[in-house]
């Protein structure tokens, strides 16, 4: 048997996934962070779940990132402080985030996540932390999907332009 058979989790991380590994988990940190943060600013409470959501989904990278770092003798990086509480009447209108934009920050960083799993399980040669990855990317995907029906029933959505006169069957043919 080789280095890279049998058990996948008492194989080596190779550098590029030790490297990602722990850049995910630095990245998951900063997000539960910044979406409690944009939990103190939304006011929809739909919102206010899928923001709950992302929150729980990062911790859990977190939580899983780290454990693979710690087994494999890697140090994680340190967690954030606790951001204090905030209610949404004490933060002045003009520094308030509404919800449009709010959700429109959650939507590009889910879109994000999706291209940065995709990497990762692209670069790795260890099943187990490849079928993380695709985990990851399955929940990001089905959060992203949730983010896009929520900004279309509030409302909030901002589409590009649409093609509104498409060629007839026959046209397309010519």
């Amino acid at each position: 048997m080789g280095i890279l058979s049998g058990n996948p989790k008492n194989e080596p991380l190779h550098y590029g996934e030790a490297y990602d590994v722990w850049q995910f988990s630095m990245g998951a940190k900063g997000c539960a962070s910044l979406y409690r943060a944009l939990s103190y600013h939304a006011g929809d409470k739909e919102l206010k779940s899928l923001i709950g959501d992302m929150i729980n989904q990062a911790e859990l990278e977190v939580a899983e990132c780290d454990e693979i770092l710690v087994h494999n003798g890697l140090v994680p990086s340190p967690g954030l402080p606790d951001r204090p509480e905030a209610k949404l009447e004490d933060i002045p209108i003009g520094a308030r985030l509404s919800d449009m934009e709010i959700a429109a920050m959650l939507s590009a960083d889910t879109a994000a996540g999706l291209v940065l799993c995709s990497q990762i399980m692209a670069k790795c040669i260890r099943e187990d932390v490849a079928a993380l990855f695709a985990k990851y990317h399955a929940t990001k995907a089905a959060i992203g999907l949730k983010a896009l029906r929520l900004s279309k029933e509030k409302g909030w959505l901002i589409p590009p332009p649409l093609v509104l006169d498409r060629p007839t069957n026959e046209e397309s043919k010519k």
